[in-house]
């Protein structure tokens, strides 16, 4: 009888003792992955999401789930350069842009991404380089940003004597689409907080 209760604890300790090892791996791979610096720019969050950045990690499970259904395939995920946010999602709109059509909220399994209306999105809020941007320095035509914007003069518009330099308007949720179809090779067009965006209005 003992020696029957000895094996069966036996088993029984090896199988939590496997599981522990199986599951390790996981919970260590975002405290060992270091923490390099990145680009905002380039690492804009989805719609949705948690302002708050260490509320969104400790929510976001990782299940990648939000970049299986966007249209798109906008949406790429950290990795070891992640440190504490591996495996959470990003949008990089100098490569891909968000359409906003609300896919990835809706599948989002936790609290991480809320299903929000497009006009309520608020990923952040592009920024013009005026220095940089063909219209602003009379080098040329564009008005590829204003055309793209899927909230029209909301999200940016013309200049009102100028009808080929854009202007960002306070209704635009940061997409990013103006982003990716900037002919400009210098980008003079990024997304960034708002809060950033408050020392910073000349340039808008």
């Amino acid at each position: 009888m003992q020696t029957r209760k000895r094996k069966f604890l036996t088993r029984a300790g090896a199988s939590v003792l496997a599981m522990i090892a199986g599951a390790l791996p996981y919970g260590l791979v975002r405290l060992m992955a270091p923490a390099l610096p990145s680009d905002p720019g380039q690492q804009v969050p989805l719609p949705g999401a948690l302002p708050d950045l260490a509320a969104f990690k400790a929510a976001c499970i990782g299940c990648s789930m939000c970049g299986e259904v966007c249209p798109p395939r906008c949406i790429q995920f950290r990795r070891n350069d992640g440190g504490t946010a591996v495996n959470t999602p990003f949008i990089n709109p100098r490569v891909k842009a968000c359409i906003l059509c609300g896919k990835c909220m809706e599948i989002c399994p936790t609290d991480a991404l809320t299903v929000t209306p497009r006009e309520q999105v608020d990923m952040g809020i592009a920024q013009i380089d005026r220095a940089g941007c063909y219209p602003w320095i009379d080098q040329g035509i564009c008005g590829a940003c204003v055309s793209i914007c899927p909230l029209g003069s909301r999200g940016i518009r013309f200049e009102m004597w100028n009808q080929y330099r854009p202007v960002v308007e306070r209704g635009c949720v940061g997409c990013g689409l103006c982003v990716e179809v900037c002919p400009h090779p210098s980008l003079p067009i990024q997304i960034v907080r708002r809060s950033h965006l408050a020392g910073v209005q000349s340039q808008v």
